[in-house]
């Protein structure tokens, strides 16, 4: 079963169930993917249903951060609650000890030792992590080790 297919039937349990909270967001869930295919001319494979579902969760990170700073905390739980639903359908993330393993390795093999080679270091980083990690997280850890 692809993951469009598991986010489509979980939409419809959810109906069942009357989940108006995970409905909701699996709809726009559903309707971020079918735009994504729009784009594309066809359908998505599950490695691009993943990349649009990461692309989500960030914009709803980003939104939790600004909901805070106004002031807004029932935003920013919606936010976190949307995020929750969101990452049962992505990949388990990459933890900080093995973001930072990683973040080693590559410096240790591409010799790296100024911010100048940032951007090399955390594309090699990224590719070895399988976009399993957070960029936020791969940015703070390589600049901490860079510096």
């Amino acid at each position: 079963m692809s993951l469009k297919q598991r986010i489509t039937g979980d939409m419809t349990a959810a109906m069942k169930a009357k989940d108006a909270a995970r409905l909701s967001t699996l709809r726009m869930v559903k309707a971020a993917v079918q735009n994504r295919e729009i784009e594309k001319g066809g359908e998505l494979s599950d490695e691009e249903v993943t990349k649009a579902l990461q692309s989500l969760v960030k914009q709803r990170r980003d939104s939790v951060e600004q909901f805070e700073k106004a002031g807004r905390a029932e935003l920013a739980e919606k936010e976190r609650a949307e995020i929750a639903v969101i990452e049962e359908y992505l990949p388990r993330a990459a933890s900080r000890e093995e973001i930072e393993r990683a973040v080693a390795e590559v410096v240790a093999e591409t010799g790296a030792s100024s911010m100048k080679e940032m951007g090399a270091v955390m594309k090699a980083v990224q590719a070895r992590l399988g976009g399993s990690a957070d960029g936020r997280t791969v940015s703070e850890v390589v600049k901490s080790k860079l510096q």
